[in-house]
Formats: structure tokens, sequence, C-alpha cells
């Protein structure tokens, strides 16, 4: 079922299929995924191909400087034939949500996403709404370097499982992609291969993924080292930890297994990290690399042998 999936949005998204397995990775293992990258390279069209792949609800907010946080979480209107107040769902009330540019609202906008993506629920006027299942917030968001940007905090940071970047197709790629856009191959035309008891079926299987003690203590040790470097000031969370063995989890279903090794980690560990992991000013004047740091990390850390 899986595999149906990244066919589809294989079709219609050209070029990126490592991009496509991460994105999907992530679905399974009940996380939010943000795609940071220049405009027009696709970011909003995967997300679009990801929900019409599966019968769930898609909702799409383009983010500005003047969102309000009831424009996504919802809001009471006052009802004058009953005078009452009423509740109006916000756009949050869908279960693939797409919140494009969410570094071009304001921090509090920008927040009112953190329960949703945290516990599943929203608050309004003191009461609480069950968001449906399964649930996912794809972000997308321009690099923090463009003008008129409010780059997303550490907190909020934390809360996605990965990010992704796109980038530039190849030439191959792009005329590829001209030659799909002429016979019409739009997210329109993607078929849907599944329903959303199907992803909640595939994400209950993924929570049975076998993950033995070995591989918990290699992840651990790859925590620890992301901590203990001097030119990290903030290392990877314990969310981060868990964030890590979940997807490790999916990344080992999606590979036909019903364990996970430590090459599952070693895949998954750049996206589900490096975003958590801020540099120290020295390090940035000596214009280090996070990525570079992290693979070094990843590839000093022993590897258990069974």
């Amino acid at each position: 079922m899986i595999h149906k999936i990244e066919n589809e949005i294989n079709k219609v998204f050209v070029g990126k299929e490592e991009v496509v397995r991460k994105l999907l990775t992530c679905m399974l293992a009940g996380g939010h995924v943000l795609l940071e990258d220049v405009p027009g390279v696709g970011k909003t069209t995967l997300a679009a191909a990801l929900a019409g792949s599966m019968s769930c609800s898609f909702g799409r907010i383009q983010f500005t400087p003047d969102t309000l946080p009831g424009d996504i979480v919802g809001m009471s209107v006052y009802n004058m034939k009953s005078g009452e107040f009423e509740h109006r769902d916000g756009v949050v009330m869908h279960q693939i949500l797409l919140a494009d540019e969410i570094n071009r609202t304001s921090p509090k906008t920008q927040a009112s996403l953190l329960e949703a993506m945290a516990e599943g629920q929203v608050t309004v006027d003191g009461e609480k709404y069950m968001l449906p299942q399964p649930f996912m917030v794809i972000a997308t968001q321009n690099p923090v370097e463009f003008l008129g940007t409010y780059p997303l905090p550490e907190a909020q940071m934390d809360r996605f499982m990965m990010r992704l970047s796109i980038g530039y197709p190849d030439r191959e790629q792009e005329l590829k992609m001209a030659t799909q856009f002429l016979d019409g191959k739009t997210p329109d035309t993607i078929v849907q291969v599944c329903d959303a008891e199907d992803v909640l079926r595939m994400k209950r299987e993924v929570k049975a993924i076998g993950i033995n003690d070995m591989v918990l203590g290699y992840i651990e040790d790859l925590i620890a080292a992301t901590r203990e470097d001097d030119r990290f000031m903030l290392g990877a969370s314990p969310r981060a930890m868990l964030a890590l063995v979940r997807a490790s989890q999916a990344h080992a279903y999606i590979e036909g297994r019903d364990y996970v090794k430590p090459d599952d980690v070693k895949e998954v560990a750049e996206a589900v990290l490096l975003h958590r992991l801020v540099l120290t000013s020295e390090a940035k004047i000596r214009k280090d690399d996070a990525s570079k740091i992290l693979r070094s990390i990843l590839t000093k850390t022993k590897i258990p042998v069974a």
C-alpha cells in the first residue's frame, strides 16, 4: 500500500524519490514535516500529491503577516438568530494540512499550531476539539534570509519530526517536468489508492516494528554526541530521540522488514536531527557546517554488532 502511494506521487513529482520516501516515512511515524526551500521547486505540489493519493481531507492555508490564530484553530461566532455563540472550525480540521510559507506570519500565529501538532487537538474559548485522524502538518517555508520572514523559534522547530529540502531538479528531470506539464499531469490526476483507515492501520503496524536494546543504545549514543559536541549550543532533545526511534521504525517498515537496523537510523538521522541543532556563536563565526558535523558524528559513533 505504501509503495502504491509512493508511485502515485512520483508520477507528478519528478526526480525526487528520496524526498518522497522521507515524507512517507514521516507520515507513517506520526510526525509533521517542514519543507524548506526557495520558491517554485514544488513544495506545494508535493503536499497536494500526498493528499491526492489518499482519501483524506486536505486543507491549505497561505500564511501572511495578517493571518490570525483563529483562522487556523477556529473561532466562536455570535449567531443573531439563536442569540448564542457557535463554533466555526478552522482550517486545522483536516487530516492533511498544508501550512504554506509558515515563516511569513507572526510568531503568535505560528504558535497556534503547537497544540494541534503535539496533542492532536485544539482549544477554542476553553473547549477542546479533537482533530481528525490521521493528522499531519506539512509546513513550507522560504529560507530565513528572504525579506519579510519570521524565523521559527527552536521550540516550534522541535515539533517537526523532519525538515526536508527539495532542491532544484537536474536538466533531465526539468525537461520531463515540462513534458508532463504539457500533457496535463498535475496533482489533480493522481488516483486515490487508500483511505484514512489504511493509513491508520499502517501506522499501527509501524509501532509494532521491533527495535532491540543495541539499536536503542546506538540511537542514544548519537543523541548524546550532539549534546557533547562543543560546536553545538543546543543538542538534540529527548523528543528528538523519540522521533528518531519512530522514524527508524517507519523506514524499516517501508523497506519491508519487521525490525530496525542501524542503517535505518542513519538513513533518517539527518532529516530528524539537523533542524534541532543550533551552532554556537563561535562556530557560526568559523562558518562551521552543522550538516557536516552531524555526518561526522554518524561516522564516528560505533555501530552495534549483534
